[in-house]
């Protein structure tokens, strides 16, 4: 295991809070997104602002950490391609157990290294999993047609496109005035 940084935003120091069951402390931060949170379709940008708003706990075994983490998620819609932006607010809690404590050998809980604990993988644990496996821009998005490359639901809004016109001569026929297609050429 190495060191946690301790100029980490997302490294807490617990000193404060001591090893007395019952001794608590009130955290709020801002701190910088991790890399690499979310998918490849959405997620929260890198460096973008997280705000953390957690109670610490002195408990028998660790540090109980709960609380909230807030920041914006972005990626785009898998039917239309459009750009997605929203705003999202995930539960947050985690035991850290002390160095030689029972449940520092169970794999559920995280420990402590020294008086750090790390809110990175916790925040993973927390808010991955909420994100939509396929984000939409919205519950009916038509998505975009093969054939036209425009959104079906702007195509069937009465959108002249023939239906012999094949995408990759689009821009010629514009320029010709009239829609063409050279499938049937010899």
């Amino acid at each position: 295991m190495t060191a946690l940084d301790p100029r980490s935003p997302l490294v807490v120091d617990t000193r404060e809070l001591g090893r007395r069951p019952g001794a608590s402390h009130r955290l709020t931060r801002d701190a910088p997104a991790p890399p690499d949170l979310g998918s490849e379709v959405i997620g929260v940008t890198e460096g973008s602002p997280l705000v953390f708003d957690l109670l610490l706990e002195a408990v028998m075994e660790g540090v109980l950490v709960s609380g909230t983490v807030s920041g914006r998620v972005t990626g785009e819609c898998v039917r239309c391609l459009d750009p997605l932006d929203s705003r999202f607010v995930v539960r947050l809690q985690e035991l850290y157990a002390y160095d030689g404590a029972s449940s520092a050998e169970d794999e559920d809980v995280r420990a402590l290294d020294g008086d750090r604990l790390d809110l990175e993988p916790a925040l993973r644990d927390a808010l991955v999993p909420t994100m939509p496996f396929q984000p939409v821009c919205r519950d009916d998005c038509a998505g975009l047609p093969t054939q036209y490359g425009v959104p079906d639901d702007v195509a069937a809004d009465g959108a002249d496109l023939p239906d012999d016109l094949d995408p990759r001569w689009a821009a010629l026929s514009r320029l010709a005035g009239a829609p063409s297609s050279p499938q049937g050429r010899d």
